[in-house]
């Protein structure tokens, strides 16, 4: 299920607005189209029929047992100047809780878009520069998003959705060279804070917390935050996105299995619990708008940036309509060995949406969906074990601290003081203390629940699903701007902070003191 990423799951919506590049402009266009059909409320006709309870019924049908659903900022609020459609796609993610429920399946929630862009990825709202732990707004931004996820946590980790949403990875695909593993761990530690603040500690309270590994490696991570309550590693393994080849599907069929089979078995052992957040059957970049819209394909020579040798024409690797039974069994074997060498994977996407040019899905190898109904995904994806022999394969179990178990959350002191939050330095930027900061004194937004109704008696009553926050020792204000400070436009990428940053007094209080793990509220 996607409620980000619409660019590559329903590329029509871009097509019909060939100026958008990202949900920020897409989300421009729509507001600034006033004829009949047009407005921002194109974007909920999208949550409404794009992916349905149907879906989930064929979800469980095929298999597959959990969905990861990326969610963005917005759908807890927007500020001044945002021009998303805010809170509407919350109302499908409760959607989303109740079918899961329903079919078996549970979720991992992922905090897919940060406020100014942790990556600059257009997925991650808006195109262009990294605003997230990085440039003169990276404390600011981040401060905003700590409390997001804060948030979101206190509403799943309520037990009326706690048995349903069982992982929330904090923040996807942060971009850890440019940030720095030092201001990117101190920021993990904090968000694991603040969830951990909202569960309470040990099996049962709560969701695990997954890391994005920040694309600078699983070993980077080896060992990282001993006795920890429940934490996870999560990697994105592609192998689309580097160089490119002219090799036949065919020649992949242990490519998963050499590249990623020995990664994983050894994190599970370093790191502990470890899953690929992210995989497709796609072997080079060939997609309607896979790398963005309108930046073309490095297959084709055409990717911007950069100067791509040309390797072919991308429509073999598109036109799933005339693949043979030869191509369709080689992209099942991949996909076979991926699912084998990744152990614990969810694969990019369930579905694509149709082009509105051609009128067909044009990223056949990102469709789970499209798969199954067309004979190139397993019907069964248990059959996949084994595929890649024994190749140095993980023994259980798990330590009992990292499932929630006896030692779980009793974090060295030592350690808990070596990432103090924040951090004193930002890249691109300079000294914290030098930056525009927010200060907790706003209102912290509470996530409304779903109102579920049964009769007693001659009686409708309301069920109880909570009221949004499951800790009420959990008090503290929301981050806000400080009236007598100036800031910068959140995606303001690289730039001087402001000169003065804040007049007389306001300063002092503009950076709060460093966090410490809170001591564990209940024990499972």
């Amino acid at each position: 299920m996607n409620l980000t990423y619409i660019y590559l799951s329903a590329p029509a919506l871009y097509q019909k607005y060939p100026t958008a590049i990202d949900e920020w402009t897409l989300s421009e266009a729509m507001a600034a189209d006033t004829s009949p059909g047009g407005g921002l409320s194109q974007l909920e006709t999208h949550y409404q029929t794009f992916i349905t309870e149907q879906d989930f019924a064929e979800i469980a049908g095929a298999g597959l047992n959990f969905v990861r659903i990326p969610l963005p900022y917005w759908a807890i609020e927007v500020r001044s100047g945002e021009p998303f459609l805010p809170k509407t796609s919350w109302t499908y993610f409760l959607k989303a809780i109740q079918w899961a429920r329903k079919y078996g399946l549970r979720i991992n929630l992922d905090f897919h878009a940060l406020p100014g862009s942790q990556n600059g990825w257009n997925h991650s709202g808006k195109f262009g520069s990294i605003n997230v732990l990085y440039g003169p707004m990276g404390i600011a931004n981040a401060q905003r998003s700590l409390d997001y996820i804060r948030i979101l946590a206190e509403f799943i980790s309520q037990p009326e959705y706690q048995d349903v949403v069982i992982i929330f990875g904090i923040t996807n695909e942060p971009q850890g060279t440019p940030i720095g593993k030092d201001a990117l761990s101190r920021y993990y530690m904090q968000a694991y804070d603040n969830v951990r603040e909202a569960s309470g500690i040990g099996a049962g309270n709560g969701p695990f917390i997954s890391y994005h590994d920040g694309f600078l490696g699983l070993p980077q991570w080896a060992g990282w935050l001993p006795n920890a309550d429940r934490i996870a590693l999560d990697d994105h393994p592609y192998i689309c996105f580097d160089g490119q080849s002219s090799a036949p599907m065919s020649s992949y069929a242990q490519t998963p299995c050499t590249t990623w089979g020995g990664m994983m078995n050894t994190s599970m052992n370093a790191f502990g619990f470890t899953a690929a957040g992210e995989f497709s059957n796609a072997v080079t970049d060939c997609g309607l708008y896979l790398n963005g819209v309108g930046l073309g394909t490095r297959y084709e020579g055409t990717y911007t940036p950069g100067t791509w040798p040309v390797i072919g024409s991308c429509t073999p690797w598109t036109d799933w309509q005339s693949w043979n039974s030869t191509m369709k069994s080689s992209i099942e074997q991949f996909a076979l060995a991926s699912m084998d060498a990744l152990q614990n994977w969810f694969f990019w996407t369930w579905k694509i949406g149709n082009s509105s040019t051609s009128g067909v899905v044009e990223s056949p190898q990102w469709s789970y969906q499209l798969g199954l109904q067309n004979g190139w995904m397993p019907a069964d994806p248990r059959v996949a074990s084994g595929t890649c022999a024994n190749q140095g394969i993980w023994s259980p179990p798990l330590q009992a601290w990292q499932t929630g178990g006896v030692g779980a959350g009793q974090i060295a002191a030592a350690v808990t003081a070596s990432y103090t939050w924040p951090p004193a330095q930002i890249s691109n930027a300079g000294a914290v203390s030098l930056l525009p900061s927010y200060t907790p004194t706003g209102t912290v937004a509470t996530l409304p629940p779903p109102t579920f109704t049964y009769s007693s008696g001659h009686a409708v009553k309301t069920a109880s699903a909570g009221d949004g926050w499951e800790n009420p020792s959990d008090t503290a204000s929301g981050m806000v701007g400080i009236a007598s400070c100036s800031y910068l436009n959140p995606w303001i990428g690289t730039a001087a902070p402001p000169s003065p940053l804040c007049s007389s007094g306001a300063a002092a209080r503009a950076v709060p003191a460093p966090l410490i793990t809170p001591v564990a509220r209940h024990q499972s």
